[in-house]
């Protein structure tokens, strides 16, 4: 009997799961497409969709809300070394967050499943290329579930309010990511 109302549980669960991230997907995704981004930047006349607050891992497990970076523009990158498109888009996101010295916050928040991919597996394939540029883990896959990201790489670029301003699923160009910056700057 326990174990029905466990199964009970966890399904209703996954369907709140579900359910959320449905709504995010309705709000944020209808407006927001990787096809043009300039024509979906925010205006005054567009209602603006606040992100969903996530936990963050550094490697060494320290906790950070995505929160406590608003008041600066944030792109944040959805990721696994796994991945071949998001390998291939690497090399232009650390290029550009060098170049931008910390006037854009990047935030390379890798899918830690601990399976396919671990902590470890990740900031050993960050090592070995040499890049630069502020990795996260998102280890209960829970910022993925939040915002929808259910394809690598997923990129949104988030304005200094902490608003949505456009995403793009799939590998972006290093044109492409210059102009999701111009839409939050």
């Amino acid at each position: 009997m326990n174990n029905k109302k466990l199964l009970v549980v966890l399904v209703a669960v996954l369907a709140a799961i579900i359910a959320v991230a449905a709504v995010l997907y309705g709000k944020l995704g209808g407006r927001m497409t990787p096809d043009n981004l300039a024509e979906n930047s925010s205006s005054g006349t567009e209602e603006q969709v606040q992100v969903p607050d996530v936990t963050l891992y550094n490697a060494d497990g320290t906790t950070v809300q995505l929160s406590e970076f608003f008041g600066k523009p944030i792109v944040l990158n959805f990721w696994a070394s796994w991945c071949g498109p998001c390998q291939s888009e690497m090399p232009d996101f650390d290029e550009i967050c060098a170049e931008l010295d910390g006037e854009v916050q990047f935030i390379m928040l890798n899918s830690t499943d601990g399976e396919r991919e671990t902590v470890e597996t990740a900031s050993a394939f960050i090592d070995e290329k040499g890049y630069s540029f502020p990795v996260y883990y998102d280890k209960a896959l829970a910022a993925s579930i939040a915002y929808g990201a259910s394809s690598l790489p997923t990129t949104y670029f988030i304005d200094a309010n902490g608003c949505a301003v456009a995403y793009a699923p799939g590998a972006i160009s290093a044109d492409q990511l210059r102009q999701g910056i111009d839409m939050i700057r």
